[in-house]
């Protein structure tokens, strides 16, 4: 209860403590939006609209774990452009920003890592870090003076065209939804789907910067959560990612299942993904042996 109060007390300050542009304001609708049209599942339930929303679940969450964060905030391996603009384009129906502003954001977070100039640092708390950073778009852009770690992206059109088109792609599939099932597909497509990618997305800016194990030492509060890597796609193995933020896999053991490395490894194999990049045995020891170092110096 103490917990549940607190989030609640942080968030009224920081909603109603504050100046709000228009583009804020839009993402609280949208967000609202979604969350009221999640409340006639019961109503509408019928196993065609939740299979449709399982594969979308699975289709935009890949977006957001394999295109924006490993493909291209972290070029963890290369894909032929037409493979590359397929994955993001499924990243943009997550409604989380498009593939510059998401990069942008992320790049930010492994600069500043659990600092006041982290876009969704937890020192400001489990709400900030959780999802009330998307409703300030000044805090996460404007300390930086932009988008000005992103040229990589910003130099391609279609990137560019995303970046001024992505709410519409998600109106044009609710649409579609509802073309092919009706009011059942729309509730269950996009307001329940939605609903479950936001918060357990968010997640790993959250709980996996409070909950978890910590076998590296990496100088911030990232940590392994089983339960949020299973939620989503293997990012839960957090603590692993910020050791070695290069590596297109993250669940570095046998058991820590990683889900998108399992989709990643079948690309490579049948030829599309290349420059595939994790870390190696002698990287992990030299790493685990400064882990040892730095925690017997604490």
């Amino acid at each position: 209860m103490g917990l549940l109060s607190t989030v609640f007390v942080k968030s009224c300050v920081e909603l109603w403590g504050r100046k709000w542009n228009i583009q804020d304001i839009s993402t609280v609708v949208v967000f609202l939006a979604l969350h009221c049209l999640c409340l006639f599942a019961p109503f509408h339930f019928n196993w065609g609209a939740f299979w449709v929303a399982m594969a979308l679940y699975f289709l935009t969450v890949l977006g957001v774990t394999l295109s924006y964060h490993r493909n291209l905030a972290h070029r963890s391996f290369t894909l032929p452009k037409w493979l590359e603009y397929s994955f993001a384009y499924c990243g943009v129906l997550s409604l989380q920003g498009s593939p510059i502003e998401w990069v942008s954001t992320h790049r930010y977070h492994h600069q500043f890592t659990d600092t006041e100039k982290d876009p969704h640092s937890p020192i400001k708390g489990f709400w900030h870090s959780h999802m009330g950073w998307i409703f300030d778009s000044s805090y996460r852009f404007g300390q930086h003076g932009g988008l000005k770690n992103v040229e990589d992206l910003k130099k391609q059109l279609f990137y560019r065209f995303l970046r001024h088109t992505y709410v519409l792609h998600s109106v044009l599939l609710g649409g579609l939804l509802y073309a092919a099932g009706g009011f059942s597909f729309l509730v269950w497509g996009m307001g329940v789907r939605m609903v479950f990618v936001f918060h357990n997305t968010f997640l790993v800016n959250s709980a996996c910067h409070m909950w978890g194990k910590k076998p590296w030492n990496t100088g911030d509060a990232s940590r392994n959560n089983w339960w949020v890597a299973l939620l989503v796609l293997g990012e839960g193995w957090h603590n692993n990612h910020h050791a070695f933020e290069y590596s297109a896999r993250q669940g570095l053991e046998w058991w820590q299942f990683d889900f998108t490395w399992c989709i990643i490894k079948f690309i490579q194999a049948i030829g599309l993904a290349t420059d595939v990049k994790v870390p190696t045995q002698i990287q992990k020891q030299r790493k685990a042996s400064k882990s040892r170092i730095l925690a017997t110096q604490n």
